[in-house]
């Protein structure tokens, strides 16, 4: 057995979808996703969780674990303890909309300190814990067991920390934009700017090579998503090839492609994929006659239901608790009305979930006779059709909606969750509370195919138990990184 390199990166490149980086390594574009790929394994069907939007499914990377145990539910979801909506940065109108100071501070403080619970460890957390060495570069969760003061190192930083002041607590080696840099480097983040991005992590990465600062590192490349819903997910292989340059700066500042390689094993993954959006799909004017919870909280008393939009993903909370059982029903209905919906999901009782849409209506548990792919054991009834799924042997299988019955049990056994869940049609997004929509771009959200399977990529690390078979999911990630230092 060949030894392992002793340490391990894992290159998380947001949106990457498989067949854009499989165009970029064909045309010549992507030379170091090219050898990794060629020395190592390659997957085209890494299932992201689902809403598959970059906060649930950067969670699940970090953690190993789903929104059930997580807790981050989705970009904007509304806050049952606290009454008020948490919105992750869908758009900066709609951080205008819940106010741009509590967006900053759910995004770069709660969203770790308080929505992620104390008791599901990232996988920082648990190397810190094993004293081996950790970095990151800006990743949404970063939690690990270093304290890092506020940045103050620069005029543009000085001005940010009069709006983000406190303390975090992160890797041995944190370089989160420009707000937390845990030592002083050249490398400057223009306070996270897109496009700046994957600049300042290759930057920040080149470094801690050179320096031999890590052990485990987490190096985000995370333009590629923002050019996709820019410029849709067919314009990825331009997005593919910088993010590419800054993997091959990793290999220069080690001494080249095998010497990189001697050292370091080498995850890389995406979050989730990138669908081509056409049209909206608009949730406020569905549900114009209902009383829906503004942002600001006004008429919290009167309000019905809260309406969470995360791209091509939706969930709305019923606010009546005493009339829950009459207003699901009539949320269903509703949504299922609106053009560009596919499927509802919502929980008839605590043990069970149901999804609906235009082909019928399926009822599903944990337990059972009937296998997934990844080997989890359900009850189902009603119409496979919902899901475009059969049973062959025993396994119940769907390509169109891969890992379908545990990503959305997940999301609906969440409890930070809406009440009914919604994934739209191809090709259809949900506009945000600012408006803002992908249209003519690429968005991502839904538990269909599109944008749920990304690409994987790994050598020099071990895949866990059974997957040689398939059934791959960004779930396996934090176990394969665990197992990389368990010896």
């Amino acid at each position: 057995m060949t030894p392992s390199p002793p340490k391990l990166v894992l290159t998380v490149i947001d949106g990457l979808k498989p067949s854009m980086l499989e165009r970029a390594i064909d045309t010549g574009r992507a030379p170091a996703l090219k050898t990794i790929v060629e020395r190592g394994t390659y997957v085209d069907r890494c299932c992201a969780a689902f809403p598959s939007v970059t906060p649930v499914c950067a969670a699940t990377i970090a953690t190993g674990v789903r929104q059930d145990e997580h807790r981050i539910p989705a970009m904007n979801w509304y806050h049952r303890e606290e009454g008020r909506y948490v919105e992750y940065g869908s758009s900066f109108s709609a951080a205008r909309k819940f106010g741009v100071v509590q967006q900053l501070t759910d995004t770069v403080y709660n969203m770790n300190l308080e929505h992620l619970p104390a008791d599901v460890l990232t996988v920082f957390e648990t190397l810190d814990d094993q004293d081996t060495r950790t970095a990151g570069t800006t990743y949404l969760i970063y939690r690990g067991r270093h304290r890092h003061e506020v940045s103050k190192s620069t005029a543009l930083t000085r001005l940010a920390s009069t709006l983000v002041r406190r303390p975090v607590m992160g890797p041995r080696e944190l370089f989160y934009a420009d707000l937390f840099a845990s030592r002083e480097t050249p490398c400057r983040a223009q306070l996270g700017l897109p496009g700046i991005r994957d600049q300042h992590s290759g930057c920040v990465g080149a470094y801690l090579v050179e320096n031999d600062l890590f052990d485990f590192l987490l190096f985000s490349l995370p333009d590629n998503d923002t050019h996709s819903h820019g410029n849709g997910p067919h314009a990825q292989v331009d997005s593919i090839a910088t993010a590419d340059r800054q993997i091959e700066r990793l290999m220069h500042a080690a001494g080249g492609v095998d010497a990189f390689l001697a050292e370091h094993a080498v995850i890389v993954v995406a979050d989730h994929s990138h669908a081509a959006i056409e049209r909206r799909s608009d949730l406020f004017e569905a549900f114009s006659d209902w009383h829906v919870l503004a942002p600001s909280g006004s008429g919290r008393d009167e309000a019905e239901i809260a309406l969470c939009p995360s791209q091509r993903a939706a969930m709305v909370y019923a606010l009546l608790p005493e009339g829950r059982e009459t207003l699901v029903p009539r949320i269903v209905e509703t949504a299922l009305a609106l053009e560009g919906v596919d499927l509802a999901m919502w929980r008839p009782a605590p043990r069970e979930g149901a999804i609906v849409g235009v082909r019928g209506e399926l009822r599903f548990s944990p337990g059972g006779d009937l296998r997934d792919e990844r080997g989890r054991r359900w009850s189902v009834q009603g119409a496979l059709e919902v899901l475009h799924a059969r049973v062959e042997d025993g396994v119940l299988r769907s390509e169109d909606y891969p890992d379908a019955l545990a990503r959305a049990w997940a999301a609906l056994a969440c409890p930070t969750s809406g009440d009914v869940l919604l994934s739209a049609l191809p090709g259809y997004e949900f506009p945000d509370w600012g408006g803002a929509d992908h249209v003519g771009g690429g968005s991502h959200g839904s538990l269909h195919h599109s944008d749920s399977l990304g690409a994987l990529a790994f050598c020099g690390v071990e895949p866990p138990p059974g997957r040689e078979a398939g059934g791959w999911s960004i779930t396996d990630v934090a176990p394969m990184i665990r197992a990389h230092f368990a010896g």
